[in-house]
């Protein structure tokens, strides 16, 4: 079985690799890296937290980062471009992006789980172009084109 190794920037020398919480936890649970204190959101901010890791993602996979339901529902935090994608080739810090839609100031420590990575499989397909696709039931509707009930 492969493993995704995580190697921690110089400064971060007290953060747990990040794990999974429970035994079926799919994803594993992703920490904010904020040595120099707490970072507080207002209402509508918008900020790049970083995890303290970088990543090494086994080959044929990507980690999606997504957001934690404690964060979204409880305290108003999502992740604007949830799933966040983190490719098996980049080696950077993993950051993640958080969306404040709490009203009143809430602050972060360093520490604090603040979303979940999930590795996942990816399928490479090659590309063709073509001058007609084939027919389908629901064609080219989208966007609530079904109906909601």
């Amino acid at each position: 079985m492969s493993s995704v190794k995580f190697k921690r920037v110089p400064e971060n020398t007290s953060l747990p690799l990040p794990t999974y919480a429970t035994p079926g936890a799919a994803g594993m649970d992703l920490r904010a890296f904020l040595p120099e204190g707490p970072v507080t959101f207002e209402h509508g901010d918008l900020k790049l937290i970083s995890t303290g890791f970088c990543v090494e993602l086994p080959e044929g996979t990507e980690m999606q980062v997504r957001p934690r339901s404690g964060m979204a529902l409880k305290h108003g935090f999502i992740i604007p471009n949830s799933p966040g994608t983190v490719d098996e080739d980049y080696r950077g810090v993993v950051m993640v992006g958080l969306y404040y839609l709490g009203r009143e100031p809430f602050s972060i420590s360093h520490g604090d789980r603040i979303a979940q990575a999930v590795i996942a499989d990816v399928r490479r397909y090659p590309t063709v172009e073509v001058e007609e696709l084939s027919q389908s039931d629901r064609g080219s509707g989208g966007f609530g084109s079904t109906g909601l009930k």
